[in-house]
């Protein structure tokens, strides 16, 4: 992917160096509402499978604990990663640069969302961020949240390597940026509660696959401005689609699919709808919620 010598995003938050508090060293303090803070995190790390106990690790006399967090403030950081946050600012450079364009051609001001660099664990407006979860946009605070290690899994455990791969992760965040802006976002979470889980599972799947499809605009319109693309870059990013569709994680992690329990889209759904948003560009064609089956 062609990327370098272009601008670079100033909406960018580098936490790597910061625990989860959004501070460098991550201590919280028990004192008044920190305890309430720290028995929040303990759930949360016990939602995510782990051992909530191991957030009590004891700082000492400073009146709080220490929580897991990324690099020190000291340690030194991978030139290789200090590219890649070079990469993944010009990436965002590039998304605002697109749908600035095409919120202006419908008449609107697009609203700029801020990305947060993280190693670990961080704090966000959704709640606590750990790298288990993987990207994710918090739609509370308009911030798309990335720990730099995801991009080692993303080419050592789901077999997508590449830094196009990279950028398609990017930009479905920041298509979820997008939902968000247009009402997208809100009218699906409405339906939490008032319908059944199988039918607010295939809300999600198409709110996911809309996502797809907006990254997939994304790269037709920085291709067409900007000539973005290698040889090789269109398989990257359908690969890393195809990598993280529900039926192969789930086949990947129990040997069986659910269907009924998809909530991201198939792996032939992710790939199929960021194709046509890559080949199109036409936002006229990314209603997932009114096909039949997407």
């Amino acid at each position: 992917m062609r990327w370098q010598g272009r601008r670079q995003s100033s909406n960018v938050q580098d936490r790597r160096r910061a625990g989860p508090t959004g501070r460098p060293g991550g201590k919280i303090a028990l004192g008044g509402g920190g305890l309430v803070s720290l028995l929040l995190i303990m759930g949360v790390v016990w939602a995510l499978g782990g051992n909530p106990l191991s957030v009590l690790s004891s700082s000492g006399s400073g009146g709080g604990v220490s929580l897991p967090s990324g690099p020190s403030a000291n340690a030194p950081i991978d030139p290789r990663e200090e590219q890649l946050a070079e990469f993944i600012k010009t990436v965002l450079a590039d998304t605002e640069d697109v749908w600035n364009q095409l919120f202006a051609a419908g008449g609107s001001n697009y609203q700029e969302p801020t990305l947060v660099m993280f190693r670990g664990s961080t704090r966000s407006g959704c709640g606590f961020a750990s790298a288990s979860m993987g990207p994710f946009y918090c739609p509370a605070d308009q911030q798309v949240y990335i720990d730099l290690g995801f991009y080692d899994e993303l080419a050592t455990k789901f077999g997508a390597p590449g830094d196009f791969a990279q950028a398609y992760v990017i930009a479905h965040e920041v298509g979820h940026h997008i939902q968000h802006l247009m009402g997208t976002t809100d009218m699906v979470h409405a339906k939490k509660g008032r319908v059944s889980e199988s039918e607010y599972n295939d809300l999600s799947v198409r709110l996911e696959l809309q996502a797809d499809f907006l990254a997939g605009v994304w790269a037709h319109h920085a291709q067409r401005t900007k000539n973005i693309l290698e040889a090789g870059d269109i398989e990257e990013g359908l690969r890393a689609a195809a990598a993280i569709g529900d039926d192969t994680l789930q086949k990947q992690a129990q040997g069986y699919a659910v269907p009924d329990s998809f909530t991201h889209g198939t792996s032939a759904q992710r790939v199929r709808w960021f194709r046509k948003g890559l080949e199109t560009g036409d936002l006229s064609q990314g209603d997932t919620f009114s096909v039949a089956s997407p």
